[in-house]
């Protein structure tokens, strides 16, 4: 479903992210690990058309998707959580929900201005699925405070929600079990799973959790200064000597 080919971005001297490839087929949870600073998220924002790619190409169902902007790829299939939650924190966790489903309400601006029976039509339906995706986050009983007052595990919740409220085909989670207890840890693994079951996604996830990337992930990725290192089960992965290293250093270098 999403095919990335020979990805390269650099920011001046710097190339954060060095001829990534990577396939993910559908119903896919497969994960990007690495140190920090590996490029991980780069390669995310370059997906999700925050950056442009110096070199490859990003297929989206063989649709080529290099170089458009984050709306246009986000109506093409692909939405996104960020590592740092980013909600409308001064709007009620209602209206969060709501401006998701603004690019699937399917009127015209005519419509709009003078709420023609489209426009009404459509209001009513995307009401009915907002209190429908709330209440399946267990989010509905809030739905009138501040997206910025609610516990950040649930902030998080609120987040996936609103992602999926986009109708994608692929999401990227980019460090969902950031700030989490191991009791919210467990509750997201669980989340995921039956979000990938009921909404028929291809998941792609940035994770330092090793628990969430081994019980969820068929297959792993992981990247080291911009470049794949090492690929394929996780279990496998996560004990090559190779990643070991990446990770914790040499032992003389007293890492």
């Amino acid at each position: 479903m999403l095919k990335i080919e020979n990805l390269t971005r650099s920011f001046g001297g710097l190339t954060a992210v060095d001829d990534l490839s990577l396939h993910l087929e559908t119903g896919d949870i497969q994960g990007i690990i690495g140190p920090n600073g590996a490029g991980k998220t780069t390669a995310f924002n370059l997906i999700t058309g925050i950056y442009r790619p110096d070199q490859g190409r990003i297929l989206l169902d063989g649709q080529d998707l290099s170089g458009l902007t984050s709306d246009v790829i986000s109506r093409r299939g692909i939405a996104r959580t960020f590592q740092n939650i980013r909600l409308f924190g001064k709007m009620t966790v209602w209206d969060n929900i709501i401006t998701a489903f603004h690019q699937r309400m399917g009127h015209g601006f005519w419509d709009a201005v003078f709420h023609l029976p489209l426009f009404k039509s459509r209001e009513r339906e995307v009401c009915k699925e907002s209190l429908a995706f709330l209440e399946r986050f267990g989010l509905a009983e809030r739905r009138n405070e501040l997206a910025e007052n609610l516990p950040y595990g649930e902030q998080r919740r609120l987040e996936i929600a609103r992602a999926l409220a986009t109708n994608p085909r692929v999401l990227l989670l980019d460090e969902p079990a950031a700030g989490m207890n191991p009791t919210e840890v467990e509750g997201l693994i669980g989340l995921i799973r039956d979000i990938h079951r009921e909404f028929d996604l291809s998941i792609l996830l940035i994770e330092h959790h090793m628990p969430v990337v081994l019980k969820l992930c068929n297959r792993v990725q992981v990247m080291d200064f911009g470049r794949t290192i090492a690929a394929g089960d996780p279990h496998e992965v996560t004990g090559d000597p190779v990643v070991i290293k990446a990770y914790l250093g040499d032992e003389e270098d007293g890492l």
